[in-house]
């Protein structure tokens, strides 16, 4: 449905979406399906902007060195689209995205349950004006149900989806206690399954002509990926506890400290623990009844951990890492995020660019981890200024100059 005068390239450069979505999960979703290439237009409110515009620092800097408006948090989140400031309180204000809809072949939106359906942009508002339209609502609880008028962040859904019961250290030993992701985990995963599912309305859409309206809760998707944890529980009755970098299934795996540092040890079978007891020197702990099988070191752990602890403070982490790798034991140290930038494994596969940006000159940012051979994607849109695209996306709409003047000056834009 893209028809905007700057050509688009990837798998979705036919797609454009409207993304009526703020803060992380809505725009996660969208910056995604941008990445692959759709047009995504990026309604915020006029003056103020997406709440994460705000939320630092720290700040973009401009040419000069001075702070933008713009976080790094809004910055990570937003790539590829265009920015639109448009006042959805008003009558013009929501005539203007019912238009945007239905020139649209996706709408994005995580306002809170019954909220747009006061200003009539309700799916139920806007599936008779285009009934190919895929429609995907993101919420803290979902359409339905007590808690589903409750508004939600991603810090809380981690603690009442179970995760913070399952992260952190034991409670048995020092800084034991709930801990939450370092990232906003709820947040990205539920972008992450938003996109999934408006592309597979867009593939049935495809077969059938017809739209649909997707119902995303955060809850919902946070029980999703409890995966192993949660099912540990179903089959043994159990309630999983935090166990610090310890897995609860696979050992050995484990943050260890060696003599100058720590290292991340990942055993991930019976055959690499044979090779892990090699490197080590205690070649005999691979015939060893008590630690021969992954279900036997898990219930002999604590005997097997005193083992590992007291051989690897012989030598250093570089040392520890160059035996394991040369026998293809997965390990790696700890390394800090400037480190990770610094990995020639990530420079190699060109994981930070720098994009043009009107006011800093450039902007680092993160790319898609997808790449594709026939369709590449072109990271070629930094994150937007607040309302950067509005005229060009009113004028596509068909506005005149007077008429966008004249909404500008009642607020509208």
């Amino acid at each position: 449905m893209t028809s905007n005068a700057e050509s688009r390239s990837g798998p979705l450069s036919h797609v454009r979406v409207l993304d009526l979505s703020r803060i992380m999960a809505g725009p996660w979703a969208s910056q995604i399906l941008a990445d692959l290439g759709a047009d995504v237009i990026k309604v915020e409110r006029p003056g103020v902007g997406d709440d994460t515009r705000g939320w630092g620092p720290p700040f973009l800097k401009d040419r000069e060195g001075n702070a933008t408006r713009d976080s790094g948090y809004f910055l990570c989140v937003n790539r590829g689209k265009r920015s639109i400031t448009i006042n959805i309180a008003t009558t013009e204000g929501q005539e203007i995205v019912r238009k945007l809809a239905r020139e649209s072949d996706i709408l994005l939106e995580n306002y809170k349950v019954g909220a747009l359906a006061r200003y009539g942009l309700a799916y139920d508002d806007l599936k008779d004006e285009n009934p190919a339209l895929i429609y995907a609502s993101v919420t803290g609880f979902g359409q339905d149900g007590p808690k589903a008028p409750r508004a939600a962040y991603d810090f809380m859904i981690q603690a009442m989806g179970g995760l913070m019961s399952v992260t952190g250290e034991s409670d048995e030993r020092p800084g034991g206690g709930p801990q939450k992701v370092g990232v906003p985990i709820v947040d990205l995963m539920t972008g992450m399954y938003t996109a999934v599912a408006v592309l597979a309305a867009l593939a049935r859409r495809a077969e059938t002509g017809r739209g649909e309206f997707i119902d995303l809760a955060m809850l919902d998707v946070q029980l999703g990926f409890l995966a192993n944890q949660a099912m540990n529980y179903m089959i043994s009755g159990k309630a999983p506890k935090r166990n610090g970098n310890s897995h609860p299934n696979i050992q050995p795996q484990n943050v260890y400290p060696c003599r100058d540092g720590h290292i991340a040890i990942a055993v991930g079978n019976d055959g690499q623990f044979v090779k892990f007891a090699e490197q080590l020197g205690r070649k005999k702990l691979g015939e060893d009844e008590r630690f021969r099988l992954n279900a036997d070191r898990v219930v002999n752990l604590v005997a097997l951990n005193e083992i590992i602890v007291d051989t690897l403070a012989g030598d250093s982490m570089a040392g520890w890492v160059a035996k394991f790798e040369s026998a293809g034991v997965p390990c790696s140290p700890i390394n800090t995020v400037p480190d990770l930038f610094e990995d020639p494994q990530v420079k190699h596969r060109g994981m930070l660019r720098e994009l043009d940006h009107p006011q800093a000159g450039k902007v680092p940012q993160v790319v898609s981890p997808m790449n594709f051979r026939n369709e590449p994607l072109a990271f070629d849109r930094a994150p937007p200024l607040l309302g950067q695209h509005t005229e060009d996306i009113l004028t596509m709409l068909g506005f005149s100059q007077s008429e966008m003047e004249d909404l500008r000056g009642r607020d509208v834009i």
